[in-house]
């Protein structure tokens, strides 16, 4: 998959908070020259209304509370 619909794919999971999270995350799957495909205002723009529309934060565990 090229590098710019990975990120589109990766921005509609809801794993990431912006822009800078998903080019890390590009960079560590081994997606090449991320910060160059990515530079055009339209497919900023585009990844960044993504990322913050589907955005899901992680839930944290429960922790357990002491029964009496």
């Amino acid at each position: 998959m090229a590098t710019v619909e990975r990120a589109y794919a990766l921005a509609r999971t809801g794993q990431f908070s912006d822009l800078d999270g998903l080019k890390i995350r590009l960079k560590a799957d081994g997606c090449r020259a991320v910060d160059a495909l990515l530079a055009a205002r339209s497919i900023r723009g585009h990844l960044e209304a993504i990322c913050a529309a589907s955005f899901k934060p992680p839930v944290p565990p429960e922790t357990p509370t002491p029964e009496s």
